[in-house]
């Protein structure tokens, strides 16, 4: 049975930082590809970045020098470093594993989810 629990989450002021981390169980870690996404109150949710098992990654724009994605194989861990966070990066925080090799954008693409842990950011 595929587990995903995400921690980290907290209320942080503006500038401050935070790491999410999303420990899997229940697989071969090495072989997913994971993602991290956010979904504010009455949008959509939307792709934070994704660390493939090369393990190149991908941020979006939005976080793009600010935040960093990481994995330990070893630890079936994947991170999600926050720094310089902005009131609008309160969210919750989900994390997601895909099968195979490459991550992708879309939600729809990921096969697990993890809980979602909450994320606030104060002005």
């Amino acid at each position: 049975q595929v587990r995903l629990v995400e921690s980290g989450g907290g209320l942080v002021q503006a500038g401050g930082s935070l790491r999410l981390s999303c420990a899997a169980s229940g697989l071969t870690f090495s072989r997913y590809s994971m993602g991290w996404f956010r979904q504010a109150p009455g949008k959509e949710r939307d792709i934070v970045g994704f660390v493939n098992w090369s393990p190149s990654t991908y941020l979006a724009d939005s976080v793009k020098g600010r935040f960093t994605i990481s994995r330990d194989n070893a630890k079936n861990t994947v991170y999600l470093q926050m720094n310089s966070l902005k009131p609008e990066d309160t969210a919750v925080y989900y994390c997601a594993l895909k099968a195979g090799l490459f991550g992708r954008t879309l939600s729809r693409e990921y096969d697990f989810w993890g809980q979602g842990t909450q994320v606030t950011v104060s002005s």
